[in-house]
């Protein structure tokens, strides 16, 4: 007769461990990235900044430049809650007021820099699309689930069309921009807030 053999080696991560891992393999390469291109970027390297192997790295990210998803798909589920709860006759912009005061659904200066590079980067600009491209159908849902319409209803599908452009043309205009003189962090947190209110507002034009 033999003892039934427990459960050996590291406990599972939690999910929440999970994302804070692909966040920080995230961060890590944006600061690669910038510091010395693409092309000269490894996984080891990005695996040793994180402290991690590059074998766990790939395990979360199927290419390098996807490691990079997390910090541009910042927000969207954020976003997503708040058009739900977006009261009739409130101009869009009013919907997110409590997300300007906790910087939730706006990305940092590091994916400022990102955008820049991937203006000349081929595979990280096709990241930043497909995060947009994944997030629109999250947008469709909220906004139809605020309207009360049914599934297959064409207005949600364009008012998340013209949110989502509206969102992704106000971060990529704050990223190309050229700071002023003597910006800082918060100065420029408060610009790409005021350019994502313009933005959201002429969008808001077109949904009802």
């Amino acid at each position: 007769m033999t003892a039934a053999s427990g459960r050996t080696g590291r406990p599972p991560l939690t999910e929440e461990r999970k994302t804070a891992i692909r966040l920080e393999i995230a961060t890590a390469a944006v600061d690669l990235f910038v510091a010395q291109g693409v092309a000269a970027t490894t996984g080891e390297q990005i695996g040793r900044a994180v402290g991690v192997s590059a074998r766990t790295v790939w395990r979360y990210f199927p290419t390098k430049e996807s490691c990079v998803r997390p910090l541009l798909a910042t927000g969207v589920d954020t976003i997503a809650e708040a058009l739900r709860h977006w009261e009739r006759g409130r101009p869009l912009t009013e919907a997110f007021g409590e997300l300007w005061a906790g910087d939730a659904a706006l990305p940092g200066p590091d994916v400022g820099a990102l955008l820049r590079l991937a203006r000349t980067e081929a595979g990280l600009r096709a990241v930043w699309l497909q995060t947009h491209d994944e997030a629109e159908p999250v947008f469709t849902r909220a906004l139809a689930e605020r309207a009360g319409l049914p599934d297959g209803d064409l207005r949600p599908a364009v008012w998340a069309a013209m949110l989502n452009a509206a969102l992704r043309a106000a971060v990529e205009h704050h990223a190309f921009r050229p700071a002023g003189p003597g910006a800082d962090a918060a100065s420029a947190r408060a610009d790409l807030a005021t350019t994502v209110r313009t933005a959201l507002a002429v969008a808001a034009a077109g949904i009802v």
